[in-house]
C-alpha cells in the first residue's frame, strides 16, 4: 500500500523517555519508566478516530481527507486499507457485539458494519433534516450509542462535501432498544471528542469552538440519558487546543492536544497528548512531533495508548488501563 511521505521519527533510547513531561507527581504512577513513544506508521493526511479490535489484534484509524480507513496489524506491523472509499470517515468505535460503528462526513451518517460486511445505517437525519457531519462516537455498556455532530465536514471539499447546515451543533443518543435518535444537547459550541467516566455516570464533551478557549464540559448522566449539571472541567486557557479524549480506569482524561493557532503559541511544545486528573488539573504531557487529534487505549492488556496524530500513528505503554 502506498502510504505517502513519512514523518521522520526515532524512538528515544534512554529511559525515562524525555517525551513524557511530568507536570504533577500524580502522573508518575501512570508513566512506565521503561516505555517509550513509538511511531507505528506514517503517511496519512489527517489521522483520526482510532479504535482497537482485540479479538483480531489490530487497530483501525481514519484518514479523513484520504477517504480511507487503515488497518494496522499488531502481530506483523503491516498496514493495509480496511475500507476505501470510506465516505471521509472520522470517529470509529465498537458496539457491545463488537461491530464497527463509523461517523461518515461525506454521507453525513452513522453506520454499523455487520459481521458479514454489510453496512447498516443507524442515523442520517433528525426530524427530516440531514445531520451535519458526525464527528466522534462512543458506546455505553448497555449498548446506547452517542455521537457528536458539528458541521466541520461540510465546510469544504477537504473532509467531505460542501453543504448547508440544516441542524444545530448537537450531541445525539441512539436508543439501544428502539434505535430511536434523540437530540440531547444543542448548546455545546463545536461538540467534538466524547468519553464516559469509568462508571458511566459522567459524560465528557470537548467544546472545540468554546470562546475564548477550547474546553471539556462534563454532564451527569441521568436515567434515559438525560444530561444534567453542566460544568467546565478543563479549560485550555490559551495553552493549546483539545480534540479527542480517552479515559483510564482511574478517571484521568488523556486529551489530544495541539496549538490553538495563536501567533504566540509554541506549536512544537504543545503537540501531543495532555493528561488531566479527574479534578481537571493537568498532570502530564506526551510530546509528539505532530498534533494529536484522537486516541484510544488498546493492546492485550488495554494499557497501550494509541495516538492518531496528523500524518502518523504513535503508541506508548502506560501503567494504567483504558476505562472501556
Amino acid at each position: 500500500m502506498n502510504q505517502g511521505p513519512s514523518i521522520p521519527f526515532a524512538t528515544n533510547a534512554r529511559y525515562p523517555d524525555p517525551c513524557l513531561e511530568v507536570l504533577d507527581e500524580r502522573f508518575l504512577k501512570l508513566r512506565l519508566f521503561s516505555s517509550s513513544v513509538e511511531q507505528l506508521f506514517s503517511g496519512m493526511r489527517w489521522a483520526e478516530g482510532p479504535v482497537w479490535f482485540g479479538d483480531g489484534r489490530y487497530l483501525l484509524v481514519s484518514d479523513i481527507p484520504g477517504n480511507r480507513i487503515l488497518r494496522w496489524d499488531d502481530a506483523s506491523g503491516q498496514v493495509s486499507e480496511f475500507r476505501t472509499p470510506s465516505h471521509n470517515a472520522n470517529g470509529l468505535a465498537r458496539d457491545k457485539q463488537g461491530r464497527l460503528l463509523t461517523c461518515e462526513h461525506q454521507s453525513r451518517r452513522i453506520t454499523r458494519t455487520e459481521y458479514d460486511g454489510r453496512i447498516t445505517v443507524l442515523a442520517d437525519r433528525f426530524e427530516g433534516k440531514r445531520l451535519n457531519s458526525p464527528n466522534d462516537i462512543i458506546c455505553q455498556s448497555d449498548g446506547t450509542v452517542w455521537f457528536s455532530d458539528p458541521p466541520f465536514g461540510i465546510g469544504g471539499d477537504w473532509e467531505g462535501d460542501p453543504a448547508p447546515v440544516e441542524l444545530p451543533h448537537a450531541v445525539y443518543r441512539i436508543d439501544p432498544h428502539t434505535g430511536a435518535l434523540q437530540q440531547m444537547l444543542t448548546d455545546v459550541p463545536g461538540p467534538n471528542g466524547l468519553a464516559f467516566s469509568p462508571d458511566e455516570s459522567v459524560l465528557y464533551i470537548v467544546a472545540s469552538r468554546a470562546k475564548p478557549h477550547r474546553q471539556v464540559w462534563a454532564y451527569d448522566v441521568a436515567a434515559n440519558g438525560v444530561l444534567r449539571n453542566p460544568r467546565v472541567v478543563i479549560d485550555a486557557q490559551g495553552h493549546g487546543a483539545l480534540d479527542g479524549i480517552a479515559i483510564d480506569v482511574e478517571g484521568n482524561l488523556w486529551c489530544g492536544w495541539g496549538s490553538d493557532g495563536s501567533p504566540t503559541a509554541d506549536a512544537a511544545a504543545l503537540d501531543g497528548v495532555r493528561v488531566f486528573a479527574p479534578d481537571g488539573q493537568a498532570i502530564g504531557h506526551i510530546h509528539l512531533p505532530e498534533r494529536c487529534a484522537n486516541l484510544c487505549f488498546g493492546g492485550a492488556k488495554n494499557n497501550r495508548l494509541f495516538m492518531a496524530s496528523s500524518h502518523s500513528l504513535y503508541a506508548i505503554y502506560t501503567n494504567t488501563r483504558g476505562a472501556v
